[in-house]
């Protein structure tokens, strides 16, 4: 079988010029040993120190303190970068979900900060192809090469713990290969302990935040993310759910071996082409998709996806929307959740107020019983938040999003939000539904959330009495639907 080779496994030759500001090691292998994971991460916050010093000094000598400034925060944000994409694991990850939120912060900082970080969605250290090969032999064996017609050396994507390579398939089927870092696995578990060392960092991107919480959400996403099996079935199971859908693909799963995951390829435009320069209406339809795709899930299959960063969709040439990487995904709904969503809506949506949403907050786990809460205050920071679901159609943006951030993260408010807990169930939700409502913002999507929501809820549906404006259409189900759509293909089938 012939195998397609590059001559130096690198990809420099479409980054440019970055590719040398962003070096990677030479034996193309991530960090494994403690010691030096350590020494990296340890610098993030010395040359941060170091930064801040030279700056004074600068600014002795006549720079003004903005230009001085601008040049720490964009200094700081190409080390953590270039430290952080390295590392991978949960570092990497870490820096993949900052470059979604960063449209939560103060405009004075946010773009050097967007520029560095939004390249970890797609920037990493290329394994060289002996290390791929290495890597694939370990899951496959020696003879892997004879599956494959062709196997592209070069990396066509980056994955948060491992790459993506193009291939064909022994059968004629072009394919996406992805390969595990070798010795992951081993530099994961140090890689999360240091992380929480320096989590205190993000308190530059999100002040005020609990930094704690969400270092230990992402923590428990990696450890997710390794388990290549249970990817696959994931997979599986809403490819199968999804077939012949007229607005989504989702590629099979051609093989799983250990490390090594090969599915269909999808060929398509980028979400983050689209979040760059992409038509309004092209982001509001592709928008809604996403929303369906994240809110429909659990009514088909009972999974949830929860990781939908733009990185994991692109646009098919016939307008379905392709998704990729189901890493992040869990059984779902689980029990109460139904009951939840129905009375925190009734506290925003039904008239209940502060009262109604002290009872669902003390309820369902979110502060601990007999502990005093500001109920008002909270009700202030939250009810904003609902405004999408008020109105027949409601848009997305940056300034809207930031505003909401900014209420959360308000000194003023930090005792409020500190005094919250999170149920360890509700952690998956969490994480989808705000990467979900940054994407949104990021492509300043218009559309009707709320009738999207509810029709995919019934039962949500029937509770809530949202009277403040006509649905475009009655909320149905997703079985409904399906059920139509089948009838109707069985009416041609028998005409034909």
């Amino acid at each position: 079988m012939a195998i397609q080779r590059s001559g130096d496994g690198s990809d420099a030759g479409s980054t440019g010029r970055r590719s040398r500001l962003f070096t990677s090691r030479i034996d193309g292998k991530p960090p494994v040993r403690a010691a030096v994971r350590n020494a990296k991460l340890a610098a993030l916050p010395i040359a941060f120190a170091g930064r801040q010093a030279a700056g004074v000094g600068k600014r002795a000598l006549g720079r003004s303190a903005e230009e001085v400034n601008r040049e720490i925060q964009l200094r700081t944000a190409q080390h953590m970068f270039e430290v952080l994409g390295e590392l991978k694991g949960c570092a990497a990850k870490l820096g993949q979900l900052l470059a979604i939120y960063e449209l939560g912060l103060p405009p004075e900082i946010a773009e050097p900060y967007r520029i560095a970080l939004s390249q970890l969605q797609d920037s990493a250290p290329i394994m060289l192809p002996k290390t791929v090969h290495e890597a694939i032999a370990a899951s496959m064996g020696e003879d892997w090469r004879w599956h494959f017609r062709e196997f592209d050396d070069r990396r066509a994507a980056a994955a948060s713990l491992g790459q993506v390579h193009r291939a064909v398939w022994h059968d004629g089927r072009p394919v996406a290969v992805k390969v595990m870092y070798p010795g992951g696995r081993q530099a994961i578990e140090a890689d999360l302990e240091q992380l929480r060392r320096i989590s205190h960092l993000a308190s530059v991107f999100l002040p005020g935040a609990d930094v704690k919480a969400v270092t230990e959400a992402i923590c428990d996403c990696v450890r997710q993310e390794l388990d290549y099996a249970a990817e696959a079935e994931h997979q599986r199971a809403f490819a199968a759910a999804y077939a012949d859908d007229p607005d989504f693909f989702v590629p099979h799963v051609v093989a799983q071996r250990g490390d090594v995951l090969i599915t269909e390829w999808v060929e398509g435009t980028p979400l983050t082409r689209i979040v760059a320069s992409g038509a309004q209406a092209e982001r509001d339809r592709v928008g809604m998709l996403m929303v369906r795709f994240v809110t429909s899930g659990w009514g088909v299959h009972g999974l949830l996806y929860a990781d939908p960063h733009p990185g994991n969709f692109r646009v098919l040439p016939d307008g379905r929307l392709g998704v990729v990487d189901f890493g992040a995904c869990c059984a779902w709904p689980p029990a109460g959740f139904e009951e939840l969503a129905i009375d925190y809506c009734k506290a925003f949506f039904n008239g209940g107020g502060p009262a109604k949403l002290e009872e669902a907050t003390r309820r369902h786990g979110f502060v601990a019983s007999g502990r005093a809460f500001d109920t008002e205050e909270l009700y202030a920071i939250v009810a904003p938040c609902s405004e999408p679901f008020k109105h027949a159609t409601y848009r997305m943006t940056t300034p809207w999003l930031r505003k909401q951030v900014l209420r959360t993260t308000n000194p003023r408010l930090t005792n409020v939000v500190r005094e919250m807990t999170m149920p360890a169930y509700f952690t998956p939700f969490a994480r989808a539904a705000l990467t979900l409502i940054g994407v949104l913002s990021q492509l300043e999507t218009e559309g009707p959330y709320r009738d999207e929501i509810l029709r995919w809820l019934p039962g949500l549906a029937e509770a809530l009495a949202v009277a403040e404006e006509p649905q475009a259409q009655r909320p149905v189900d997703l079985a409904a639907v399906r059920e139509r759509r089948t009838d109707a293909q069985n009416r041609q089938m028998s005409v034909g």
